[in-house]
């Protein structure tokens, strides 16, 4: 897809759910062999333009998640480049077993995307929420995971994807609009971060919609002298070391912010490798703190678990001078 700043303005405007769904109808124009199968989301993840385009390389199972897993995995056994999409806790852990089993135990390549997952649909409580999806997927063996942070990630992550050699899981997080991090084409590359801001102080490593927030938190230190060095570690496996290893070398204080609990997701994974350094600096890990929580808007839920960008700044700051 061209990526330009008129159509990284209007992907922000529609939402990354909606960029998915025009991202995989370019992508059915340039691979033949191309499909989506989807767990009836067909609005919900913008593929009616597919649909109607390419009908006979759509398949929609219903509400039958674990089935999508086996039909998508079977077209995969054929040679078919295939596609799924539903809301992530559906996506990711009812149909666990058919994920380990098909894409991670038979290592047939499928590409998976969660739609709306974090605390986004926070109005239909937890069921809906997704705040485990990393922690389950990442001690699946031949999968990688990806969280994008905006709308133009996406369209890079869905595109890379597809030549990837391992099953991908693609996680969406954040509504409509959705703020734009990159406003032109950039290099992405699976298992490489990107550091969008340069500082000597402090080392925020994010992904999804808190990549947005890490860079207003690093705003906001920076009016305390407090500088920051802001990471988009899109890839949480497999995990940029080698970036890790230059950040941990360079500056006092290590924070990982994500819209997923603590435990198993990017935090878990980046002190996983820290700790293996020698002389690592301390780690912050800024996320959900392993609990759940009542019912209540996207804006609501976020400043419940203490995700928005003044709260952000002010656990980094309590922190880093208490070192």
């Amino acid at each position: 897809m061209k990526i330009s700043q008129s159509t990284t303005k209007m992907w922000s405007r529609i939402g990354s759910r909606a960029t998915y769904g025009l991202s995989v109808l370019e992508m059915a124009k340039k691979y033949e062999n191309f499909m989506v199968v989807t767990g009836d989301t067909s609005t919900s993840a913008g593929l009616d333009r597919f649909k109607n385009k390419f009908p006979e390389r759509y398949i929609d199972v219903g509400i039958a998640e674990q089935n999508m897993i086996g039909v998508a995995t079977g077209l995969a056994s054929e040679g078919m480049m295939v596609y799924t999409s539903t809301f992530s806790p559906f996506q990711t852990m009812r149909c666990c077993e058919q994920i380990k089993v098909n894409a991670g135990y038979m290592n047939h390549k499928i590409c998976m995307v969660g739609l709306a997952s974090g605390l986004v649909l926070g109005m239909l409580g937890y069921t809906h929420c997704c705040i485990e999806d990393i922690g389950v997927l990442r001690s699946i063996p031949n999968i990688s995971i990806i969280s994008p942070a905006d709308c133009t990630s996406t369209v890079k992550a869905v595109s890379e994807s597809a030549m990837h050699p391992n099953s991908v899981y693609i996680r969406l997080t954040g509504g409509a609009p959705n703020p734009t991090i990159y406003h032109d084409d950039f290099d992405f590359k699976i298992g490489a971060g990107i550091t969008l801001k340069e500082g000597n102080d402090i080392a925020i490593i994010a992904n999804g919609t808190m990549v947005h927030k890490s860079l207003e938190a690093s705003e906001l230190l920076s009016e305390g002298k407090i500088d920051c060095t802001v990471v988009d570690m899109h890839t949480v496996k497999p995990i940029d070391c080698d970036l890790i290893d230059k950040l941990s070398t360079s500056h006092k204080l290590i924070v990982t912010i994500e819209e997923h609990n603590i435990i198993g997701g990017l935090g878990s994974a980046v002190s996983e490798y820290i700790s293996s350094l020698d002389n690592a600096p301390p780690l912050l890990k800024v996320g959900i703190q392993d609990e759940y929580g009542s019912a209540g808007s996207y804006e609501t839920l976020l400043k419940q678990k203490k995700l928005l960008s003044d709260q952000i700044a002010n656990m980094i700051a309590n922190r880093y001078y208490s070192i």
